[in-house]
């Protein structure tokens, strides 16, 4: 099993944060790499909801990617399962109000396990684990960055 692990601290509150990650059909309004979502589920963000993402990776080309909610407790942890071929992904969104420079903001903690379920997944992994823990990060890290930045244009927006 390979873990990445990226936090950032954003100056916005966790209930915004939250609101921004569990609404669906914006997902692709805020992350820069996702082109498309389509929610498979109907109802609120909970359990059980699940979508489809459509991911455009470095190269230009893009890949569609299923997500399943296992776990939400707002506004503090929200946890995805995504499977894939050989490998099976949990994503875990963590927020922590926290006291920056006297202004309250929200340090979000997010982490990619990779659970190999197949042999050749447990082959890849051996083979390419640095490499792809690295993109994994760098994916992880673009994800914080976007999040901090639709924040900040919400709050510009309700200031306005």
């Amino acid at each position: 099993m390979s873990t990445v692990t990226v936090s950032a601290f954003i100056e916005a509150q966790d209930a915004d944060l939250w609101r921004l990650l569990t609404d669906l059909p914006a997902r692709a309004d805020w992350l820069s790499a996702v082109g498309a979502v389509e929610v498979l589920t109907g109802g609120g963000f909970s359990p059980g909801t699940s979508w489809r993402e459509t991911r455009v990776r470095p190269d230009g080309g893009s890949e569609a990617e299923e997500f399943e909610v296992v776990e939400a407790t707002a506004p503090r942890r929200v946890v995805l399962c995504s499977r894939g071929a050989g490998v099976d992904y949990r994503i875990t969104w963590t927020l922590r109000t926290v006291e920056r420079r006297r202004r309250g903001c929200t340090e979000v903690t997010v982490q990619q396990e990779a659970v190999p379920t197949r042999p050749y997944g447990r082959v890849l992994a051996l083979i390419l684990g640095g490499l792809a823990a690295r993109a994994v990060e760098g994916a992880l890290r673009r994800d914080l960055a976007d999040l901090a930045l639709a924040a900040g244009s919400a709050r510009s927006a309700e200031a306005a």
